[in-house]
């Protein structure tokens, strides 16, 4: 029986490498983006490639493209095997200089998107009595930084809702699965998202944290990384609640374990701001 996968924000970054790596497992995979347009390039690979790809509008923010995408793949294929929630964005700025309407656009997309998403594809899985479900969190879904306080807050919410939903769905044999990446090699700059009141009180932290992520963005894991941990978890019989991906990601979580809060806290500003 051919598998079907579903992936959001396909159009660059850790969507567009998991797209294709599903693809070349076997998976006819639908890579979803709000915008078709952006879709050229992996239209291409998968045309080079013969994969079974096939692109579709889906903004996760919005029912109706959300539903009518689903509806799409139920009318062509009538089940749904993998969902990769992985649609999202970056947002820097202070808690003081973000508005509410900032921090909403943050969680409409990556904590409530993943939401929407989610359950328009669970009655799926449900009845098929079958289904991953994987949430591309981050390491920021359990460390809090500076200057990126809705980012963070949507990953941390983003960790209580699979963690949530693995006791609700594995009775109905649904897997569901914790991605946490850090900072990985992508267009970064061009996708981020900043929030800085003009006469800020924060502009001095905000543009070092900022530079020094770049940095560390420049020299960070490859999506495609990021792309195979997710084949290797859902192939797996018995996958694991989470999955770390990035030397970056494997040091901080670590490093968290083994101090005190205070300790760390000491840790992150020493990492940070020493340069």
């Amino acid at each position: 029986m051919e598998k079907i996968a579903l992936v959001t924000g396909s159009s660059s970054g850790i969507g567009f490498e998991t797209a294709l790596a599903l693809a070349r497992e076997g998976y006819y995979t639908y890579a979803t983006m709000r915008d078709t347009k952006k879709g050229n390039q992996i239209n291409e690979i998968a045309k080079k490639e013969n994969l079974k790809l096939e692109v579709i509008e889906l903004d996760v923010d919005k029912d109706k493209t959300v539903q009518d995408a689903v509806n799409k793949i139920m009318k062509e294929k009538n089940r749904i095997d993998v969902l990769v929630n992985n649609a999202g964005y970056t947002l820097f700025g202070c808690l003081e200089d973000l508005s509410m309407d900032d921090l909403k656009a943050q969680f409409e997309t990556n904590f409530f998107g993943a939401v929407r998403t989610s359950q328009a594809v669970i009655p799926i899985m449900r009845n098929q009595k079958s289904g991953t479900i994987v949430n591309i969190s981050s390491v920021a879904g359990k460390i809090g930084f500076p200057v990126s306080p809705a980012y963070i807050s949507s990953k941390f919410a983003l960790e209580g809702l699979s963690e949530s939903m693995r006791y609700e769905l594995s009775p109905f044999g649904i897997n569901t699965i914790i991605i946490e990446p850090g900072v990985i090699k992508t267009n970064f700059m061009s996708s981020m998202k900043k929030s800085m009141k003009p006469d800020s009180a924060y502009k001095e932290i905000t543009e070092k944290v900022i530079m020094g992520i770049s940095m560390m963005a420049e020299m960070g894991t490859p999506p495609q990384e990021v792309a195979k941990t997710i084949i290797k978890a859902i192939k797996s019989e018995n996958p694991l609640p989470r999955y770390v991906v990035g030397n970056d990601a494997v040091m901080f979580l670590e490093a968290k374990k083994a101090k005190t809060d205070l300790e760390f806290e000491n840790y992150i500003k020493k990492e940070l701001f020493s340069s």
